[in-house]
């Protein structure tokens, strides 16, 4: 019998399997219903986490304190996170009704409140990535605590250090810092942290908000007090599951109420037997492709297309915005806010009430039975899967079933590019399911020609659709990209969203067998790049050029413009 060598695992394959363990490990804790993320139960995902390295983490696995990370990973948590020791995750429970206020991410769509001084609850709607998201993010805080606790406590008495005691006083200083008094606050949280004083002047104003300049120093302060009490008084903090959570999740409960929202829509406007295309995209760059060029033609003299889109995408931009919002909910716009719990708007087209002529498009052949739009707003992972597959159903009204006739299924999306920069464009002709192999090749209706003489470089191949961007570092990456599955880029969405389309058109027969498919997604970063990842910050105007294109192209197919 042969004797079995001794064969040495690649960085790759641990981060593989450091994924995977991440995965099991919180549907186990999920399942059990609680969990103390700086107890034993929390050990194996803190060791997976660390052992993974994620690029978006940065320095997660060194003594000194993550700014970068922190930042992107604060930014995705309600206001207020860092002071709670308790974290309850609930399905959709009735709280909007109650008289505590909504706390809302700023990078993340997500219903959270405040319910006491220690006690946070996070709504959980979009299904089980939102769950892998938010418990990959609050271990990486709760690791970085640690490490602020470490540097601050002197002995096992708890005395603490100098540092920390003068952070506390600006801290909990209810004023606005004057430029002294921050600099000095700044001297000591480098200390503590770390870091150096520039690294933490750079950082510091882009934690701050109106209310709160200072937030910096409140965020740190909070993560270390309760880290300290965590092993002074062996108060540890605990992550909670409702039960109406751990019932719900996986019935899409919130995919049916919001997929039969949008065909009741149709059916009361006389659109459901009309052909009807899908397009997941943002709520702006179909609506501004349509109508833009024609309402702002006058104020935008001789200035390109691609100006008036920058114009509209900039932050103060709201008066322009609403001209366009106000004509095109006058030409055929149907506009629907998320009132399901999935956090997707959408907006139906009518394109029998779009004037050709006063829209960028008057080329258009549109036929006999003039098409209609569904432009959903971006999913959330998994989620794809739950609304597509819903959507895609026929809808039973009385005693009556209406098969719906889908044409096409356009995805527009963001995503990280392995060869590139920001900005690029990557055309997939298959999506790859992270961790398990699955994969999705399909005929994609988009080419990469179609991209050339624009200014944007183009790349084509298979993508992959990872759990989670945040779980994915240099070793991984390169292996998907240099491999023979030569991938291009990574995102969350693409196989659900395929997986839904082909169990309707091929299995189920609920929709045309012929649908056509097209996906495009533009770079939001570089995760093999130093300085180019998600952490570093978002795309800017860069991402401006790249959306529009796509979507013109999109609609161009939906109209046959040639």
């Amino acid at each position: 019998m042969k004797e079995i060598k001794n064969i040495s695992r690649s960085r790759a394959q641990e981060s593989s399997a450091a994924i995977e363990r991440l995965y099991i490990t919180m549907r186990h804790l999920f399942n059990r219903g609680f969990y103390k993320p700086m107890g034993v139960s929390g050990e194996t995902l803190r060791e997976a986490l660390l052992e993974l390295r994620p690029e978006i983490y940065g320095s997660i696995a060194e003594e000194k304190v993550e700014l970068n990370g922190l930042l992107y990973v604060i930014e995705r948590l309600p206001v207020g996170i860092e002071e709670c020791r308790y974290i309850n995750l609930t399905s959709d429970e009735g709280y909007s009704k109650s008289h505590f206020k909504a706390i809302v991410p700023p990078k993340r769509r997500r219903n959270c409140y405040r319910i006491d001084d220690e006690q946070m609850n996070v709504e959980i709607t979009r299904g089980r990535s939102d769950i892998y998201d938010i418990l990959t993010h609050l271990t990486f805080i709760f690791i970085e605590s640690h490490k602020i606790k470490d540097r601050v406590l002197i002995d096992e008495e708890g005395k603490i250090s100098r540092d920390w005691q003068k952070l506390e006083i600006a801290a909990l200083q209810p004023k606005k810092l004057s430029q002294v008094e921050k600099e000095k606050a700044i001297s000591h949280a480098a200390n503590i942290l770390g870091r150096t004083f520039v690294e933490v002047l750079d950082i510091y104003d882009s934690f701050g908000t109106a209310e709160k300049p200072d937030r910096f120093l409140h965020v740190v302060y909070w993560l270390g007090k309760i880290a300290i009490e965590e092993v002074m008084d062996n108060n540890k903090r605990t992550i909670t599951f409702s039960p109406i959570l751990r019932e719900r999740l996986g019935h899409h409960i919130h995919g049916e109420i919001w997929a039969n929202n949008i065909k009741e829509v149709l059916k009361n406007n006389d659109l459901l037997q009309r052909p009807i295309h899908i397009i997941s995209a943002n709520m702006h760059s179909v609506m501004n492709s349509l109508f833009a060029t024609h309402v702002l033609k006058t104020k935008f003299k001789d200035k390109s297309d691609f100006y008036i889109y920058e114009e509209l995408s900039k932050s103060g931009a709201n008066d322009v915005r609403d001209k366009v919002e106000e004509f095109a909910l006058k030409h055929g716009m149907i506009s629907l806010p998320d009132q399901s719990g999935t956090n997707i708007d959408v907006q139906i087209f009518d394109t029998a009430k779009i004037d050709w002529a006063k829209s960028a498009f008057p080329k258009a052949k549109v036929g006999k039975q003039s098409p209609v739009l569904i432009v959903m707003d971006y999913a959330f992972g998994e989620q794809a899967f739950e609304t597509i597959d819903e959507l895609l159903k026929p809808y039973k009204f009385e005693k009556t079933k209406y098969f719906l006739n889908v044409e096409s299924v356009s995805i527009m999306g963001k995503a990280g590019i392995l060869e590139g920069g920001k900005g690029d464009i990557m055309i997939p002709n298959a999506h790859v399911n992270e961790g398990t192999a699955d994969n999705y090749p399909f005929e994609n209706e988009l080419t990469a020609e179609m991209f050339e003489g624009n200014d944007i470089p183009v790349y084509a191949g298979p993508m992959i659709t990872v759990l989670g961007t945040s779980l994915q570092n240099r070793d991984l990456l390169k292996f998907f990209h240099e491999s023979t599955w030569e991938a291009i880029g990574l995102e969350m969405e693409g196989a659900y969203y395929q997986k839904a389309i082909q169990s309707a058109s091929r299995i189920r027969k609920s929709i045309n067998p012929e649908v056509k498919v097209r996906y495009a997604y533009y770079a939001s970063d570089n995760p093999l790049e130093t300085g180019s990842t998600l952490a570093s910050g978002g795309l800017g105007t860069t991402g401006v050029k790249p959306t529009y294109l796509i979507t013109i192209k999109i609609l161009e197919q939906i109209f046959n413009v040639k």
